[in-house]
């Protein structure tokens, strides 16, 4: 099927001239075409042409996007949508003033979703995810990561990494799946961490590479969680047989983990809330995606992630909402974006690279989406504006008129909604 998307009023295509993903300055670089028509066949991007010359190109469809902005599909890159219960009490101590950690200490937090998701069925987890995915839909991502990490035993990491992979199948949207086994310590686990560290090297990664029910291996290095060494550990197992690498990392203390990150060539880390001036270099000599997120910071209420140091010393930076019931339940992309402009300082071309090409590369999956150029699937965001910046500016709202997955509209804004 070749299809014309034309008239819009902004192609903005993040274009990457082949490079496919920007560190530092580049950040800044959006390249914005104006009076541009896209054409896509099968679902690919074969050329971006002046309208004037759109007329000679064949076509079985037609699609007039006029008055409105064009971006790449939109990508969450790191979310913890897979989860069962409330933490709406936790939320409540929260404000009163006790801190995440407290809550975690004391069996809560993270256990908290566990002990709901170990009560839910399968079909419970599906249809909990449901109107989840929708709602990202809804609001242009086309790519959207989902990691475990609240079920902690064998069986039940198993029933939601199955569960993600069911969501993959209903829905149009690609869906990367995540094993989060090394989330936190089960509370059975509580006073014999290497016992659960053994768990997941010897029993849970070999059967998830096995049956394909992960793409990464992620971990929480923190002070209430897992060490550096068994992070190391955790994904010197992963690498083994091929699980590609994240990390949570810097979010409440400086603990090794972006050490151990790099040293295994992480794809992304993730948090860095707390991050040290003096390991803004290491960024430097490494393809290791600093994924950002602002939500946490907002919901916790502390202090948001170094990004300006970071763009400044060359990194590079993506944004992802951490979707989660218990330190960032926000699911709002958008909101994100324009948090990420008015706390953490970034300019609005840089949240849109960070949130498209380079959120793609968080997923190893630059090569193939998140920018608008040849050869890349035609994954578009399109929005009801004639200026990009209105996306940013206009905080928490969704000006989304179109989300366009492989060339099909998948989702349609109503007029007068």
């Amino acid at each position: 099927m070749k299809k014309l998307f034309t008239n819009s009023s902004q192609i903005v295509t993040c274009n990457t001239n082949g490079k496919n993903y920007k560190r530092g300055k580049e950040l800044s670089e959006l390249e914005v075409l104006e009076n541009h028509s896209i054409f896509c066949e099968n679902g690919i991007i074969m050329d971006i042409v002046p309208n004037y010359s759109a007329s000679k190109i064949i076509f079985d469809e037609k699609i007039n996007l006029s008055g409105k902005v064009v971006l790449p599909g939109l990508i969450d890159c790191h979310t913890h949508t897979a989860f069962a219960g409330s933490r709406a009490n936790e939320f409540k101590e929260k404000i009163a003033g006790v801190h995440y950690e407290e809550i975690a200490n004391r069996g809560g937090g993270i256990n908290t979703t566990v002990t709901a998701v170990r009560n839910s069925t399968f079909t419970d987890l599906v249809e909990l995810m449901k109107p989840r995915i929708e709602e990202f839909i809804a609001q242009g991502v086309t790519t959207l990561e989902i990691k475990s990490g609240y079920g902690l035993d064998f069986e039940n990491e198993i029933k939601l990494l199955h569960a993600i992979k069911i969501i993959n199948e209903i829905f149009p949207i690609d869906i990367v799946s995540t094993f989060l086994g090394a989330h936190t310590f089960p509370l059975e686990f509580k006073d014999n961490h290497l016992g659960y560290v053994n768990l997941i090297i010897d029993k849970m990664i070999p059967h998830i590479a096995k049956n394909n029910l992960g793409e990464f291996c992620d971990g929480f290095c923190e002070s209430t969680a897992f060490t550096s060494i068994e992070i190391d550990k955790i994904f010197g197992a992963a690498a083994k047989v091929g699980l590609k690498l994240k990390l949570h990392t810097e979010q409440f203390n400086n603990t090794g983990g972006l050490d151990v990150a790099l040293k295994h060539n992480a794809t992304s880390v993730d948090h860095l809330e707390v991050l040290d001036e003096k390991d803004l270099l290491k960024f430097l000599d490494f393809e290791t995606v600093a994924v950002l997120l602002p939500g946490v910071s907002l919901f916790l209420d502390y202090q948001f992630a170094p990004a300006r140091k970071l763009i400044e010393n060359n990194a590079i930076v993506a944004l992802a909402t951490d979707y989660n019931p218990g330190s960032s339940h926000i699911l709002n992309l958008h909101l994100i974006m324009s948090l990420a402009a008015i706390k953490m300082k970034m300019k609005i071309e840089e949240i849109i690279n960070a949130v498209t090409i380079n959120a793609a590369k968080a997923l190893n999956r630059e090569h193939n989406i998140g920018s608008i150029e040849l050869g890349k699937k035609a994954d578009f965001a399109v929005f009801n504006t004639n200026d990009y910046a209105d996306i940013v500016y206009n905080v928490g709202r969704n000006l989304l008129s179109h989300t366009i997955k492989d060339g099909e509209i998948i989702f349609q804004k109503k007029l007068g909604i």
